[in-house]
């Protein structure tokens, strides 16, 4: 073989070995710990790579922290790596809480990152208030007036609570509830313009947030918008049902009595029938009486000027037809 190959092939085997060498023992980040006051077993370090734990996190971390004032133990760092949280960030907020002099321990930050809440940005929440904007929330005054508020509602988190604490969506619709148990408890809408402030005081004194990772710290009522006439709209839908129900009645009773008047005419008509029937009778009844002699002929003509005798009168009862 060529000696040059042979060199280059030892050169390359050692290069590799000096890479796996550095990789599995982190001389520098063992030195730079060092150098920052951080104490750390360079053998700790060598397991880390074993346990596919990045030995640059754990450090750069414990530097972070040390710098602070903060002793952590890498073995609990280590610990919440592998339970797939976020090291950095619970850093980050443990230094930012000692800085803020907020009472947060290494405990309860890991607690709050593995619930899969930001730490550090409710950290900052609590040195900053977030301003969180309601959607416009509508409600209607005991006049019928409907109005239209809109709301910004400032909130400091609350560390304790970030743990199994309800979120912004519950926050937003406890405002919107007392909002419109505000607006629906006010006589007229214009006391609800005229003061809108009433709203926040009403809002504020029910307490909207208890059981949440917020506190309320004020209710601003941004703008309030005057909507439809929801009672008179309720009034003439209600004059409208009683309508049709009127007509519907009155339908009714058309029928009725044309159902009637139809059974009088049929009444009458077979009442005619009857009596054409009847008058029909009376010459076979005259005849007979002849034949038995029950009546005489004197009897038959004083019967016709009867007849004759009632027929004028009705004739001179009747009006003339013009």
């Amino acid at each position: 073989m060529d000696p040059n190959a042979v060199f280059i092939i030892a050169i390359v085997a050692c290069l590799v070995a000096l890479w796996l060498i550095f990789y599995f023992i982190p001389v520098g980040l063992w030195f730079s710990a060092l150098v920052s006051g951080v104490r750390i077993n360079l053998l700790q370090l060598i397991m880390m790579r074993w346990r596919k734990v990045p030995p640059s996190v754990i450090v750069s971390s414990m530097i972070e922290s040390t710098k602070a004032g903060l002793e952590l133990d890498p073995n609990a760092l280590e610990a919440h790596y592998m339970a797939r949280g976020n090291v950095p960030n619970v850093v980050h907020a443990l230094v930012s809480a000692q800085k803020a002099n907020i009472q947060l321990d290494f405990k309860m930050a890991t607690a709050i990152d593995l619930a899969g809440r930001d730490v550090f940005e409710a950290v900052q929440m609590s040195v900053n208030p977030k301003v969180i904007n309601t959607p416009p929330v509508a409600a209607v005054a005991k006049d019928g007036i409907q109005l239209i508020a809109k709301a910004r509602v400032t909130v400091r988190a609350n560390i304790k609570q970030l743990v199994g604490g309800a979120g912004e969506e519950t926050v937003l619709a406890r405002v919107g509830e007392g909002i419109v148990s505000s607006i629906g408890s006010a006589d007229t809408h214009k006391i609800v313009l005229e003061n809108p402030d009433s709203i926040s005081r009403v809002v504020l004194d029910k307490g909207l947030d208890a059981g949440t990772a917020f506190e309320i710290l004020s209710i601003d009522i941004a703008d309030i918008d005057v909507g439809k006439n929801i009672g008179a709209q309720l009034q003439m839908d209600q004059a409208q049902a009683d309508k049709n129900i009127a007509q519907a009645k009155a339908e009714e009773r058309r029928a009725m009595a044309v159902a009637l008047e139809q059974e009088n005419r049929a009444k009458a008509q077979d009442a005619r029938a009857k009596v054409i029937l009847a008058e029909a009778e009376v010459p076979l009844a005259m005849a007979e009486a002849f034949r038995n002699g029950n009546l005489g002929i004197m009897d038959y003509y004083r019967i016709k000027n009867i007849m004759a005798d009632t027929t004028m009168r009705e004739s001179i009862s009747k009006p003339e037809k013009k």
